[in-house]
């Protein structure tokens, strides 16, 4: 049945209304109406189109925490990995219009600090961050935004592949991270999103033989698909005798571990070459995690960290519509904004063929 208004007023204070989606207590989803935003100066308003899950929206719907941050709100609204459509345009912005396609970049920063003035804004103590509490996401129909965080996607990039284009950045910046270089041997361990969007920019940086560890076949199915030269799933095999093998004996010149967990974090000394690389990508909900050093001390390798991305979104936005990345390969799931509480419980449980959910909102 089609709904109609029964006055103007009422109808003028729906339109001043949207659709968003809370955590609500651990494991919990909630959908209700909040205020619509408008653009202030400066800012665009967007109708979001997609929201991606992140491992660390994950991370808080299910274990209430990622790393050193808690959520502690009763409500708490997740996503931000997003991208839409303009339908406001604040005073004094000149780069956007209404109707342009856009991908956020979910950080705002100082712009003032010793971080920020030396291009390395990810590290900006002042960050205002998407998600990460105590600042409440983009699971909702609109987003009052900075225009000089929106990024203007060409023709031939959707606004789901824009979604992607920030776990992108976080791969990109991890193989910036490890310097990658023609003729490496990479090792990846994780082949989930950021696993596989590593992985990609490995390969795009000259990495001669990636190998993808994970414990699900389908993301090591994926792995291959995308370019791994080599998966291995540790579930069913010796992992570091297979990692030695296929390395002659050597270890790989770098490995990153985008998994977030205890158990393979713990496991990159052993797995890297002497004079080596790690780079710590994935972020688990355990702070502390024992490590042996003393692997790190005999083989003087170098270890390195990942905290988001920083310069990088024109880049990505121009590897996907190059064709260079195909970064829409790794969306095996679509949920529309209703069944958001699905979507995560399948985030969670799925171990089969999920690699990456995304949200529809509109």
């Amino acid at each position: 049945m089609r709904f109609t208004y029964n006055t103007k007023t009422e109808r003028e204070h729906k339109d001043m209304k949207m659709r968003a989606a809370f955590m609500n207590g651990i494991d919990k989803m909630i959908i209700k109406e909040i205020d619509k935003p408008t653009a202030g100066a400066g800012q665009v308003v967007v109708k979001m189109e997609y929201v991606g899950i992140c491992g660390s929206d994950v991370h808080y719907f299910h274990s209430g925490r990622c790393g050193s941050y808690v959520v502690t709100d009763d409500e708490f609204m997740l996503g931000h990995e997003c991208a839409g459509t303009v339908v406001e345009v604040g005073e004094g912005c000149k780069e956007l219009k209404v109707g342009d396609r856009v991908a956020l970049e979910p950080g705002i920063t100082c712009g003032e600090c010793e971080f920020c003035k030396s291009g390395r804004y990810n590290l900006c103590p002042d960050v205002v961050f998407l998600a990460t509490p105590p600042v409440q996401g983009c699971y909702e129909e609109f987003i009052a935004f900075p225009e000089n965080m929106c990024f203007k996607l060409p023709d031939n990039v959707s606004t789901k592949e824009g979604a992607l284009v920030e776990p992108l950045s976080v791969g990109m910046h991890a193989a910036n991270q490890g310097e990658v270089t023609l003729g490496d041997t990479v090792l990846i361990l994780g082949g989930g999103c950021i696993g596989l969007v590593t992985m990609m920019c490995c390969k795009a940086h000259g990495a001669s033989r990636i190998i993808v560890a994970d414990l699900v076949d389908a993301r090591l199915e994926k792995a291959k698909e995308l370019g791994a030269t080599d998966v291995i799933n540790s579930g069913k095999v010796d992992v570091f005798e297979e990692v030695k093998r296929l390395t002659d004996g050597k270890g790989a010149d770098k490995v990153f571990e985008t998994a977030g967990s205890p158990v393979t974090i713990a496991q990159t000394p052993f797995f890297v070459k002497r004079g080596g690389t790690i780079v710590l990508v994935g972020i688990s909900a355990k702070e502390e995690i024992t490590y042996n050093f003393a692997q790190i001390m005999d083989k003087e390798a170098t270890i390195k960290s990942v905290f988001r991305y920083r310069n990088v979104y024109p880049q990505a936005i121009a590897a996907i519509s190059s064709g260079a990345i195909p970064v829409a390969k790794i969306a095996t799931h679509e949920f529309d904004l209703d069944h958001i509480q699905e979507a995560f419980e399948e985030a969670i449980n799925n171990k089969t063929d999920l690699v990456k959910a995304i949200i529809k909102v509109n």
